[in-house]
């Protein structure tokens, strides 16, 4: 008798559905995850919006988050190829190995600019994929939004009509935000920038804006004297509007081009997280158009 009321209590203490572990790869599709999970999944995110995901340790730590995955989430075309395949291996994890329902490559649902022809060592750091940080323009959000919905529906089918729900209704929230975006950012149209690494490649097209130099002579490439020089030399003839960095980048290349040329450096948070009003997407955006129409410091 004691034993059955044992296992009685244990069965009514156990809850009903476990949340689904979700590895994202970066913030933006751990905010995202969360968007569309809310209470039903459990979302970590492997780096920070001052990191490079280039250059990520396979710490012991992401390994035991990796072990305990049902879905991991991230943006691929090889951002994240110097860590992630280690991830892989030494977690063990057969349900979220590439190929399976556990993993979803978000740049292959959106269409990727910068495709090289040809790539060698000459070109620096470039993606045979393109470039991969889709995240920057919130169109390619809303359709990695609808797959990532409909993959957590498939893995947790108890719950498929919740995270259904939630897509629709994140749809219709997105759709009215980025109107506003737009609306917002209408000024910006044309406008002439130089990007430190060219990690706003996404936005730029979005918003219409024109790259006309980056800080790095090559991606993935630090800036050096000569480069900076020439930028200098180029800004008399043809001057930008904002040199722009990301959050992890260092500020010191833009403030040396800033302070020799009068244009002023704009930090833009890279990702959800990078900055104090970026702690969503939403906010993310928010701040992104702010502080392009405000030249924000």
């Amino acid at each position: 008798m004691r034993l059955l009321l044992v296992l009685a209590f244990c069965f009514l203490s156990w809850p009903a559905h476990a949340a689904l572990n979700v590895f994202a790869c970066e913030p933006e599709w751990a905010s995202l995850a969360q968007e569309l999970g809310g209470d039903k999944v459990a979302v970590t995110s492997a780096t920070t919006a001052f990191q490079d995901p280039h250059h990520i340790e396979a710490r012991p730590s992401l390994i035991a988050r990796m072990r305990n995955a049902e879905l991991v989430v991230c943006s691929g075309s090889e951002l994240e190829v110097g860590w992630l395949p280690l991830l892989f291996t030494q977690s063990g994890n057969a349900r979220v190995q590439p190929g399976s329902p556990g993993y979803l490559e978000a740049s292959r649902y959106v269409v990727r600019l910068e495709v090289p022809g040809v790539v060698d060592r000459s070109m620096g750091d470039v993606h045979p994929g393109g470039n991969p940080h889709i995240h920057t323009d919130p169109r390619n959000i809303a359709k990695v939004a609808a797959v990532l919905a409909e993959r957590l529906a498939q893995l947790d089918g108890v719950n498929a009509a919740i995270y259904r729900s939630r897509a629709e209704s994140f749809n219709k929230r997105w759709q009215d935000a980025m109107r506003r975006w737009e609306q917002q950012a209408a000024p910006l149209k044309d406008m002439p920038i130089i990007q430190h690494h060219k990690g706003f490649t996404y936005l730029i097209q979005w918003l219409g804006l024109r790259e006309v130099g980056t800080l790095e002579p090559r991606p993935g490439i630090p800036p050096s004297t000569s480069h900076l020089a020439e930028l200098v030399q180029q800004m008399k003839r043809a001057p930008a509007k904002r040199i722009l960095y990301s959050s992890y980048d260092d500020p010191k290349a833009a403030a040396f081009l800033s302070q020799r040329t009068g244009v002023p450096s704009v930090m833009l948070p890279f990702t959800v997280g990078g900055s104090d009003r970026a702690k969503d997407l939403f906010g993310y955006f928010d701040d992104l158009v702010a502080r392009l129409l405000g030249a924000q410091p």
